[in-house]
């Protein structure tokens, strides 16, 4: 399991901060945000989880609870009593998870456009794994472009280096075996729903979510008609804000799937004003 571990750059605050990534991403996509929250005393923790990035992968069953079991070793090793957490995407079902398994370990939780917050086995249609993949294989550098566009209101020419670092994992080594991983991580975002649990989590919550934000896991399964009406990012925000007791719901006006990207500083306002708080 790859990581990294970054020093606070300014006085040390004695508090750490776990991120996690999205599917499509790893660790590098955090890059913007270190300088600013280490020059505000916070040390970060930044795994590559095990099937992504750096990190190895294996041919098993993955599941929330191991890679939530993973990390939680991994602060182990590092000797990490608390941390503060903010899962963005697919990291926001695994903070959840985390949560909900490790409450103790947790101080405050940040969850960044999460996806999970539907059940998709209820209106997705069911696919073997073989099926997806047979998709994965098929990825190429445009169709990751293709796929990463959709997340931003306004794509960008910087942006390509994301799309550039999700095909550097895929074309650097076996393909095969990155497809295969892909498509058994797929199959573990539809099989293991987090949305019944949400009224579980016990630590403060902030949900931060781009008002712009049409992601929806699962969208080439379906008609237009039907994507579309699911594609409601931040009504199912609101939503999911109403199950989680403690906690509260912040709209990043005029962005998509990734606001840490897209509105980096207005991003980190709302966040280090929580974890302030």
């Amino acid at each position: 399991m790859a990581y990294m571990d970054i020093a606070p750059t300014a006085s040390p605050n004695g508090e750490a901060i776990l991120l996690l990534h999205g599917k499509n991403f790893n660790g590098y996509y955090w890059k913007d945000l270190i300088p600013i929250l280490t020059n505000n005393g916070y040390r970060l923790i930044i795994p590559d989880q095990v099937g992504w990035g750096k990190s190895d992968k294996p041919n098993l069953h993955y599941s929330f609870h191991q890679l939530a079991l993973n990390t939680k070793k991994l602060l182990d090793k590092l000797h990490i009593d608390k941390v503060h957490i903010i899962g963005h995407s697919m990291g926001g079902m695994l903070a959840a998870r985390f949560s909900l398994l490790f409450p103790e370990k947790v101080v405050k939780l940040v969850l960044e456009n999460p996806i999970g917050l539907e059940d998709y086995r209820t209106f997705i249609p069911y696919e073997p794994v073989e099926v997806q993949y047979e998709k994965e294989r098929k990825a190429t550098y445009a169709s990751y472009k293709k796929y990463q566009q959709t997340y931003y209101t306004n794509w960008k020419p910087e942006y390509e280096q994301y799309v550039a670092a999700q095909w550097a994992v895929f074309n650097a080594r076996d393909s095969s075996k990155i497809a295969w991983t892909n498509a058994l991580t797929w199959q573990m975002i539809y099989e293991q729903p987090i949305i019944y649990e949400l009224k579980n989590i016990k630590v403060q919550t902030l949900l931060i979510v781009g008002s712009e934000d049409q992601t929806l896991f699962g969208k080439d399964r379906l008609p237009k008609e039907m994507a579309d009406e699911h594609a409601k990012y931040f009504q199912h925000a609101v939503e999911a804000q109403k199950q989680i007791k403690n906690s509260k719901l912040i709209e990043v006006k005029g962005t998509g799937h990734i606001p840490h990207i897209e509105a980096t500083n207005i991003f980190l306002e709302h966040v280090l004003a929580f974890l302030r708080g």
